[in-house]
């Protein structure tokens, strides 16, 4: 496994070093509007039809994606080694025995998908759980000289999964972007929340309620991380609640931004993560920062810039790695934007600028929750472009 991650840093440090010059940093005026072909499309999901049926038509459609996507994930983790490969072999094959302890609607939706994909239980929750370990991302929440409130994100996956040096991408992050969709979570035809998804995945990475908050997750790096929490489920520990199925539940059942940001702050977790919660008043934005356990730090906006608040990776009171340092560049852009700027055009464009934008980013999302508005874009980082 050593040896792997060693060849692996020696390939990117070569590839860096070609890559300056002519690859600099800069922030882009011109992004928006991408292409039209770049747009993603929206589906509903219908939460008054049983679990097992909610996601029947959007499955059959993406089938073949997920089986990809979990095809490529296992080859991967198996080089990594003879731990690595047993411990998917044991979620793949065992963890369909463990359903009964999954709470509802979640089991239910689970097995449907199972279902409708021509896949063992175990597969769909070994799908559902690697987007909970693998996500490297940025988000952002700012407010316009009105007080209006948006939200955006770039969602970056596949680091170190699969490198094509051919066409110099990602293959995992490539294969996601098929998989990724908008959807409208409805009760008796009225939008509960929108969210942006990878088909199949049950829980909430990004999302909007109607003018009452948003949401995004970004991936916190701990050595109690998420691993160490699937490992207890499977033991038979089952204090902590999965990252998905919490934010889904915010989702669907908080009412307000503080009652969102007590929920996120209060409940147990099988994985640390970051919290990126915006409100519909002016001022209201945070991030939460999460151990397992407890809350480490809530960081409000109108101690941060002001006028916005931005997460990468990395706790706020500390410096990122020299490697993955994107929160200076998108703090650099957001400074030059200026509030006077700030719309969908202008955070989509700061999202754009590299290496904020780079190999790993799957899609670009903005919300603007006054009017329950998500608009994403596919990524699409031309070369030369960083890998991370």
């Amino acid at each position: 496994m050593s040896k792997i991650f060693f060849l692996i840093l020696i390939i990117f440090v070569g590839f860096t070093v070609g890559q300056v010059p002519p690859y600099k940093e800069e922030c882009v005026k011109d992004a928006y509007p991408p292409p039209a072909s770049r747009l993603v499309k929206e589906y509903i999901i219908n939460l008054d039809l049983p679990p097992e049926e909610r996601w029947a038509e959007l499955v059959k459609e993406k089938a073949l994606l997920i089986k990809n996507i979990l095809t490529k994930f296992k080859e991967f983790v198996r080089d990594w080694g003879q731990e690595a490969a047993k411990l998917i072999e044991l979620v793949d094959e065992k963890f369909g025995k463990f359903d009964d302890t999954l709470p509802e609607p979640f089991r239910g939706e689970l097995l449907g998908i199972a279902k409708y994909s021509n896949l063992n239980l175990g597969e769909v929750v070994l799908y559902n759980i690697f987007y909970e370990i693998f996500t490297v991302c940025t988000s952002i929440v700012a407010e316009d000289p009105s007080g209006n409130l948006y939200h955006a994100r770039n969602l970056d996956f596949g680091l170190f999964i699969g490198w094509d040096i051919r066409n110099k991408t990602w293959e995992i992050t490539e294969a996601l972007k098929p998989l990724i969709v908008n959807l409208n979570f409805q009760r008796s035809g009225q939008t509960v929340f929108k969210s942006v998804n990878y088909a199949g995945y049950v829980g909430i990475l990004t999302a909007v309620k109607p003018k009452t908050f948003t949401l995004s997750m970004d991936e916190r790096f701990n050595k109690d991380g998420g691993f160490i929490g699937i490992i207890e489920w499977l033991l038979g520990i089952r204090t902590g609640s999965w990252m998905g199925f919490l934010t889904r539940g915010v989702m669907e059942n908080s009412t307000s931004y503080n009652q969102a940001r007590d929920v996120l702050s209060n409940t147990e977790m099988l994985a640390p993560a970051y919290f990126i919660l915006g409100g519909t008043k002016s001022g209201e934005g945070c991030v939460i920062t999460r151990a397992r356990e407890k809350t480490l730090d809530i960081w409000e906006m109108t101690s941060a810039g002001g006028w916005y608040i931005l997460e990468t990776n990395y706790d706020h009171w500390t410096k990122p790695l020299f490697l993955d340092d994107r929160r200076t560049p998108a703090n650099k852009c957001m400074r030059n934007m200026t509030q006077a700027n700030v719309s969908v055009k202008g955070i989509f464009n700061v999202l754009s600028s590299k290496p904020v934008l780079n190999k790993l980013t799957t899609y670009t999302a903005v919300m603007e929750v006054s009017t329950g508005h998500l608009e994403t874009y596919l990524a699409n980082c031309t070369d030369p472009c960083f890998p991370w």
